[in-house]
């Protein structure tokens, strides 16, 4: 063991999420290199550390740190050091110099006791000297709550965030209602201060534990897609949690809606319990619908007129359906169209954009996802963005109350530091707004869209109703259409073109749950039968490495195996250790990281598993010099891992377009191997070819709506391994997880004026 005992020099390197720094120290005759893990430090302060002296390959000698102590400067020159070292705003080295050679060994006491003293020196004004008192007394402060936080494995970032919620008052907090972090700082849940708590001693029956556990119960169902649960399953989702009876939920329930966190509806004869602001935006989504609502009387003759030379120019043809959805967007200020694969929804959109052109409207489009968006600017030759960029998310802070029009707070899914830039106060500035794959938008999404929407505005809204429902909270898309209330055409013909592809063919023949050929020979729609996992590897393996990629044009990136399940032999888990050893296995010039029980090397396809706003991002020339910079990686976004550095530890992935994203090792939770994905985590992008291993599993997922979707995601190629009969199965299961979500209910409570 070594000690060092010195001033720092300089903090070459710290992460604000572990506090792991890289310290350079001076001790009058040497400089050390001190790494470790600080829970706070400064640069000028002083500081003895004990560790082992180690060799690292790059950066020479340095001191792994087990144990330190900052330690008070012991000489003048040591307290004019510190107080020049720019630890204490508004001091530099000349104006130190003058302090200590006023009040030399005393100067420490003098700014803790008597700091309207510094005044006395040349260049320091009263207000001035109590600020400088202020720095040194937080400053002191900080580092006793960041010591004191860390014996409850408080990290770093979030230490000093409840230091800034709460300051001194922050120890109180801590033992007598550490669940109050959970409502009043992002980044702590009820896990992290239910660990706090049983630190501290707090009973497990206590008030404060239940309530908190109760509204974690429910975000957690938010979490899996709904907007609500009924009472009765949130009592026994809570009670299971807390590992208490749920005889004790109901008295809390009432003192939950009084502090405006739940509120509580009748549906079916019970009761059912959302978050306070899903449901207030539920409501007012409901609410800007129908304000859209708006119906134009332009005659069906004049339309048809001017779609007779836009079919003429353009050379295509249009169903009845296709023609109504024309004369329904031009006369509507919200229109729904729907339909499955190869039924014209395409075409469909580019006359719709066609037919605004000609009256000079201003037009924007939009999709959830950067593939959605990329795919729906190639077929209609205009500029299409994501919904987050079309809504210029930014990372200013903003005061949004959302359109309650009740006086309370329900808007947005709150994004630290995030917001959107267009809303009611700065919407769209556009004539027509054109969504596409709408049934991945969720409630949030979906709230925060219309807000930026202008009445008078005309809203197109496109998707197939039988994909799978969004990720995200709501079932948008299915509750617009089943309400009744607003224009909805359905496109049901496959044309020409599209029935030569088995593709849309069998993707419509599974809708139905009608039998699909299997044995049939096809270009693009390929059943292989095997009868046990281990074949069905094998095969996949071979599809994966030796046949599509020629086949279909693609490099082996660009081919997605698809699974409908997480574990299992054939889950994702699984499929991603085997396809990673032998698509990138480890090699020397690969450097890796091992984070969560998964190894994550350089070449790895990976995605983003969770929306983060505000996940940097930016785009580099050839020379590595940024020309395009933003903010914001989402769910189900795909990458390849270009770099682990394991002395910053950070990792950095590339996504579509070229953007690199930086990572901290702590934030890999946010990401997983991509090389197999569930059938979920593929909907609104769309790939060369798919694999998908048919196989048993649960019946609750192995669904109609489930392959339907997998099927979908391919555009020249489907290959499934497997049990043929497990196919049918799924042909026929019609079974879909239930969600609970209210937005068809709030759509009928605002009742008949959306009739027009």
């Amino acid at each position: 063991m070594a000690t060092v005992t010195g001033y720092v020099e300089k903090i070459k390197y710290r992460n604000d999420e572990n506090g792991y720094s890289v310290l350079s120290v001076a001790d009058g005759k040497e400089e050390y290199v001190l790494v470790g893990t600080f829970a706070y430090i400064a640069e000028g302060e002083r500081i003895e550390a004990t560790g082992r002296m180690v060799e690292h390959s790059i950066y020479g000698e340095q001191l792994s740190v087990e144990s330190y102590e900052i330690k008070p400067p012991e000489d003048t020159l040591a307290i004019e050091r510190y107080l020049g070292s720019g630890a204490i705003k508004g001091i530099g080295a000349a104006l130190a110099k003058r302090i200590v050679k006023k009040f030399k060994a005393d100067t420490f006491r003098i700014i803790e006791e008597e700091p309207e003293r510094l005044s006395e020196v040349k260049g320091i004004s009263e207000r001035m000297a109590m600020e400088i008192s202020s720095q040194v007394e937080e400053k002191r402060e900080l580092r006793q709550a960041m010591l004191f936080l860390q014996q409850y494995g408080i990290h770093m970032n979030l230490a000093v965030k409840i230091y800034q919620q709460y300051g001194q008052r922050m120890y109180s907090v801590i033992q007598e209602n550490p669940y109050q972090l959970a409502d009043d700082i992002h980044g702590v849940g009820f896990k992290i201060a239910d660990e706090i708590a049983a630190k501290v001693g707090i009973f497990t029956d206590s008030d404060y534990r239940i309530r908190s556990g109760m509204f974690y119960a429910l975000l957690q169902a938010v979490g899996n897609g709904h907007t609500y649960l009924p009472r009765e399953e949130l009592f026994a989702s809570a009670a299971e949690l807390l590992k208490v009876d749920a005889d004790y939920m109901e008295k809390h329930l009432m003192d939950l809606q009084m502090e405006k966190k739940l509120v509580v509806k009748e549906k079916d004869g019970g009761m059912i319990v959302y978050p306070a602001q899903f449901y207030y935006m539920e409501l007012n989504t409901a609410r800007m619908l129908h304000d859209l609502n708006i119906r134009d009387t332009v005659p069906p003759e004049k339309i048809r007129k001017r779609l007779e030379s836009i079919v003429a120019g353009e050379q295509i043809e249009l169903d009845v359906h296709q023609e109504e959805a024309v004369i329904e967007a031009v006369n509507n200020g919200l229109l729904i169209i729907t339909g499955g694969p190869g039924t014209g929804k395409t075409t469909t959109i580019n006359t719709i954009i066609r037919y605004f052109e000609q009256e000079d409207m201003e037009i924007l489009l939009a999709a959830p996802t950067g593939r959605a968006a990329k795919r729906m600017a190639e077929a209609t030759g205009y500029e299409a963005r994501t919904i987050h960029r079309l809504l210029e998310l930014t990372g200013a802070p903003s005061m949004d109350s959302g359109r309650n029009g009740n006086g309370s707070t329900g808007g947005e899914t709150r994004l630290e530091g995030m917001h959107f830039e267009r809303n009611e106060a700065n919407p769209l500035d556009a004539d027509v707004v054109i969504i596409d794959e709408v049934s991945m938008v969720d409630i949030s999404l979906m709230h925060s869209l219309l807000k930026a929407v202008n009445v008078g505005t005309r809203l197109i809204l496109v998707g197939d109703v039988n994909q799978l429902p969004s990720v995200g909270p709501g079932n948008v898309l299915r509750d617009m259409i089943q309400s009744g209330k607003f224009p909805v055409v359905m496109l049901t013909k496959i044309f020409r073109q599209a029935a030569q592809s088995d593709i849309i063919v069998n993707a419509h023949k599974i809708n139905a749950g009608e039998r699909v050929p299997l044995g049939k020979r096809s270009r693009d729609f390929l059943f292989i039968r095997r009868d046990n996992p281990a074949a069905i590897i094998k095969d996949m393996m071979v599809l994966l490495r030796d046949k599509l990629p020629g086949y279909v044009g693609a490099e082996i990136q660009e081919i997605q195996i698809m699974t409908p399940m997480r574990k299992g032999a054939l889950g994702v888990e699984q499929l991603n250790r085997i396809l990673q050893e032998n698509f990138n296995p480890p090699a020397a010039d690969k450097p890796e990281k091992e984070a969560g029980g998964t190894i994550f090397r350089t070449g790895d396809k990976v995605m983003q598993i969770k929306n983060n706003y505000q996940l940097a991002w930016e785009v580099r020339n050839r020379y590595g010099i940024p020309v395009d910079k933003g903010e914001g990686v989402f769910n189900g976004d795909m990458g390849v891992i270009r770099q682990v550095n394991a002395f910053s530890e950070t990792l950095e992935v590339e996504f579509d377009e070229g953007r690199m994203v930086e990572y901290s090792f702590k934030q890999l939770e946010e990401l997983e191997l991509a090389y197999a994905i569930t059938i979920h985590k593929s909907q609104g992008s769309e790939y060369p070819a798919v694999v998908i291993p048919i196989y048993s599993g649960p019946r609750m997922l192995m669904t109609r709506n489930l392959i339907y979707t997998a099927v979908t995601r391919a555009k020249k190629c489907v290959c499934l391994v497997g049990l043929p009969e497990m196919f049918q199965f799924m042909v026929e299961n019609e079974m879909e997880q239930k969600r609970y979500s209210g937005l068809k209910d709030r759509i009928l409570e605002i009742g008949p004026g959306l009739d027009k």
